[in-house]
């Protein structure tokens, strides 16, 4: 069942009513998307929530001069999505694409605004979300200002240790604020001190 995986996600912080889990289930979008293809485009209005049942997700803003800086990443059990957008209905500055085939569930935001009015636990499981979410991002600019590259990647594969098997290491420098040629540098430096 697709639904089951999101359905077991929101049950870890929340219980759910059967008519809560039919709701949800009824709203839910399926969707595969190719390895090196979008899930959302920037320059559109994002209109989903999208949850990730398996394979991995770049979000990413290209600067002006096409230089791609990567936001987040999102594997199994993970949502992503610009929430700027959806929320403000305003175009996207990011694209999210599949780095893998990606196995992907949208929600589409009407949808949750209405099941977040009618069923409380529901808003309190997305709010609880949104503020994980916030929290990592102040972790994250904390340590961009506060912590020597070495110590981000070190980081970063402790936090996110099956990452380095969907994700080129330019797109892991660039989620970290160096170079590729640097992260190479500090990969080989911690080989030689195995």
């Amino acid at each position: 069942m697709v639904a089951a995986s999101l359905i077991n996600s929101i049950k870890q912080h929340v219980s759910l009513q059967e008519e809560e889990e039919k709701a949800i289930t009824s709203i839910l979008l399926p969707h595969f998307v190719k390895q090196g293809d979008f899930a959302e485009k920037s320059g559109e209005i994002s209109r989903y929530m999208i949850y990730v049942r398996s394979g991995c997700l770049m979000t990413y803003f290209t600067d002006k001069d096409a230089v791609d800086h990567v936001i987040q990443f999102a594997t199994a059990g993970w949502w992503t999505g610009d929430l700027h957008s959806i929320t403000k209905g305003e175009p996207s500055i990011y694209a999210t694409r599949a780095l893998a085939d990606t196995e992907i569930i949208l929600l589409p935001k009407n949808s949750v605004d209405d099941m977040l009015d009618k069923w409380p636990r529901l808003e309190r499981y997305f709010r609880l979300l949104y503020q994980n979410a916030l929290l990592t991002h102040q972790h994250r600019i904390i340590q961009s200002y506060s912590a020597a590259a070495d110590e981000r990647y070190l980081y970063f594969r402790e936090k996110y240790p099956s990452l380095e098997q969907y994700v080129p290491l330019k797109y892991i420098a660039s989620y970290l604020g160096i170079t590729p040629e640097f992260l190479s540098k500090i990969r080989r430096k911690l080989m030689e001190h195995k």
